[in-house]
């Protein structure tokens, strides 16, 4: 691996844009005893590297939740080119996980602080069986859901919002007040499955599956459209949907200011 090192100052922090499917991690951050993305990235940065390095993510997905553009910063201690970061790291990598594009940045960026936003997607399986092919990322709900229900109870969610109701006990402890900017409910013409996507700023523990259960709950006629506003004035997670398996949701996308991560990809 010396032969692709560069003699160029150490100290070079690198944006790595990851891809892995949850299933079999016990979520992002790094356990004792436990596989996660950022233990099996940090053990495969070590073989290239020779060294620790230490890995700051974006966000701390929970086990079995999916990304599709997770993005990291790590303080690399001498340049490989960066069309070459993937494929050292990938040919150590377990085939569940990837890194799909690596970028050099300012010894400023910071992976999580900087990001001004991400959008989550959450998938439902509304076929009257269960699946087969898409079981690991796909929550399935045997019942055919209304996806018009859904697109107008998603529009009550949508805004700047005491969300308490939309957390899990484990994260009251976080200011509840959150923005929604953006919720798309649509059915994929390719799947026929239900797709959520929830766009914002920064969620609260479970908030996007919460938000998912309860789009559910109204399509099933278990809570209404006014229900949905009483959520936000009542603040109690009781009068919710449910919060949905883990196995349906995705970060598909973090948004940063100066950096296009979709671009980035393509390069």
């Amino acid at each position: 691996m010396e032969s692709l090192a560069l003699n160029i100052p150490s100290g070079t922090r690198t944006l790595l844009v990851i891809e892995y499917d949850g299933t079999d991690f016990s979520g992002f951050q790094i356990q004792n005893n436990a596989r996660t993305v950022q233990g099996e990235l940090e053990k495969a940065l070590a073989v290239v590297y020779k060294q620790p390095i230490r890995v700051h993510g974006c966000s701390r997905t929970d086990s079995g939740v999916h990304a599709r553009r997770h993005v990291s910063h790590v303080d690399l201690p001498f340049v490989i080119p960066e069309d070459k970061i993937p494929l050292a790291l990938n040919a150590i990598l377990s085939e569940d996980m990837s890194v799909v594009a690596a970028q050099k940045v300012g010894l400023d960026f910071h992976a999580r602080f900087d990001s001004r936003g991400k959008r989550y997607i959450y998938r439902i399986s509304d076929s009257r069986h269960r699946p087969s092919i898409y079981r690991r990322t796909a929550c399935h709900v045997p019942v055919a859901l209304s996806v018009e229900r859904m697109q107008e109870a998603a529009k009550h969610i949508v805004g700047t919002h005491d969300f308490s109701a939309f957390c899990a006990a484990e994260g009251l402890d976080k200011d509840p007040i959150r923005t929604v900017s953006r919720i798309e409910v649509s059915r994929n013409s390719l799947t026929s499955q239900v797709e959520i996507a929830v766009t914002g700023e920064s969620f609260l523990y479970n908030m996007v599956r919460i938000i998912a259960g309860t789009l559910v709950y109204v399509s099933q006629n278990k809570l209404s459209i006014q229900d949905i506003d009483a959520l936000f004035i009542h603040k109690d997670r009781r009068l919710a949907g449910k919060t949905m398996p883990p196995h349906g949701l995705m970060l598909d996308e973090v948004f940063y200011d100066k950096i296009d991560i979709r671009t980035l990809m393509r390069e």
